[in-house]
């Protein structure tokens, strides 16, 4: 038997490569297929089947693609969600590879059409080796249930607990857990970082198999998740199995200063350096996400089909970039600039700036500053500044002018650490504002400062609506 998880950089997700006999499959693949034929290649394995656990929301999947160039057969539950597959597998039909038996499980909740698959061994078909659980089941955390209807919040979350009572914890404690994400997934809430971990961790720890069904429903419909808007574009092209990379997508054009500032007139520019460096001096316009960043931040602010532009951290791997961008759906990277910003600021073109705080400094003057927050709800509702404003990054564009914030006084704009605040910067300075500062360290820092925190959700005076009310029970 083979086994190995790849994960994908900045994305926090996890595919799967199972192996028996010289027959392989392939559970949850991401864009970029190369890697798991390499993968394949190096171990001599035949791919037999791309397993999908779901239509996934947050990257394109490479599932279609995979099978293309393979040959093998794209598996799925039965479900109309999963018409391009080209093998639908019904509630507790088994599929063989090798020595290896599956069985699909339905476990809806996250998504309608979500499947989970028990793997077991040859000499013991009776216990469970593991079971493939997509977005049903992360270490110490379920899928959110909001994703298919805010409205249907309450019913998924019943759904999903009644799934993975009735399906997978009977599966035993020796069971491992092997989900589609690990923490800093948008999919989930307070993923652990856990790995890996078993069902009996879980049974012991998850939320899910602690809390009666009821306590787990409300759990979930209290939930405070942002649902960045590009999920929506990744559900339209996962439904026929996502999209190849495109051939042009490699072929990076590096453009001299000159030529970068007449290019960037037709289309957006990213820099991708981390959120110091943007504030001593960075191209007027441009939007600061950070490298790791790029996939889920990028395909928030990115407007295709509109050209992007990149600045990129010195050192960094050009193709890391574009291809974080592409694992999103975004292959309209026109350029990126030679020689970096160092290149930009040496020819004498036109630079910005913005400031920076320590949260001492903001603590010792907060009277004179306007602060505004703009992690997760669930993030703001755990602890933030007294008297902050709260909006979403994903949100700040749309909301901006809801909150009631001055152009022409200082304002604090705080995170957790600091980079989804640079990016927030970055975009209130193309609303003009006029002194904006980055909070460097962020909530991380100003709790271990054991500065003053303020716990629960924002007051009237504090933010608008970030999330849609609560959706009522079913009568």
């Amino acid at each position: 038997m083979y086994f190995q998880a790849i994960k994908t950089p900045g994305l926090a997700h996890v595919a799967y490569v199972l192996g028996s006999e010289g027959e392989a499959l392939v559970v949850d693949p991401g864009r970029d297929v190369g890697v798991y034929l390499d993968v394949l290649r190096s171990q001599r394995l035949r791919l037999r089947y791309v397993l999908q656990t779901h239509r996934q929301e947050d990257f394109v999947q490479g599932t279609a693609e995979l099978a293309r160039l393979s040959g093998a057969q794209v598996v799925a539950g039965r479900h109309p969600i999963n018409a391009h597959a080209g093998m639908q597998v019904g509630e507790r039909e088994r599929l063989h590879l090798g020595g290896l038996t599956l069985v699909a499980l339905h476990t809806p909740g996250h998504t309608p059409e979500s499947t989970s698959w028990a793997v077991y061994l040859e000499p013991h078909h009776t216990r469970a080796w593991g079971v493939f659980t997509g977005d049903a089941l992360f270490a110490g955390e379920t899928g959110r249930t909001d994703l298919q209807d805010p409205e249907r919040t309450y019913e998924n979350a019943g759904l999903l607990y009644d799934a993975l009572h009735q399906k997978v914890l009977p599966l035993g404690d020796q069971a491992l857990i092997l989900p589609a994400h690990g923490p800093g997934s948008v999919c989930g809430g307070d993923i652990a970082d856990r790995e890996p971990t078993t069902l009996g961790l879980e049974r012991q720890s998850n939320p899910v198999f602690l809390l009666s069904r009821s306590d787990f429903i409300q759990r979930k419909v209290r939930e405070r998740l942002p649902r960045p808007g590009y999920f929506t574009r990744m559900e339209e092209v996962n439904l026929h199995g996502g999209h190849p990379l495109l051939a042009e997508s490699r072929a990076i054009t590096f453009l001299g200063p000159g030529g970068f500032q007449r290019a960037i007139q037709s289309g957006q520019l990213l820099d991708a350096r981390e959120p110091e460096a943007f504030a001593g001096g960075h191209v007027p316009g441009a939007l600061n996400v950070w490298m790791n960043g790029l996939s889920v931040f990028g395909a928030q602010v990115a407007r295709p089909p509109t050209p992007l532009f990149l600045i990129l951290p010195e050192h960094a791997d050009p193709w890391a970039a574009v291809l974080a961008l592409a694992r999103v759906g975004l292959d309209e990277v026109h350029g990126v600039l030679a020689g970096g910003f160092g290149a930009w600021r040496d020819a004498g073109l036109p630079v910005e700036h913005s400031g920076t705080l320590t949260p001492e400094a903001l603590f010792a003057r907060a009277g004179h500053f306007q602060t505004l927050d703009v992690r997760g709800p669930a993030e703001f509702e755990q602890g933030h500044i007294p008297q902050a404003r709260h909006v979403y990054v994903g949100d700040l564009e749309a909301r901006l002018p809801q909150l009631g914030l001055r152009e022409d006084l200082p304002l604090a704009v705080t995170c957790s650490v600091g980079h989804r605040a640079g990016l927030a910067v970055s975009i209130l300075l193309r609303h003009g504002f006029q002194q904006v500062s980055n909070v460097l360290g962020g909530m991380k820092a100003w709790t271990r400062l054991e500065l003053p925190v303020r716990r629960g959700p924002p007051r009237p005076d504090e933010a608008v609506a970030t999330q849609p009310p609560e959706p009522s029970p079913p009568p």
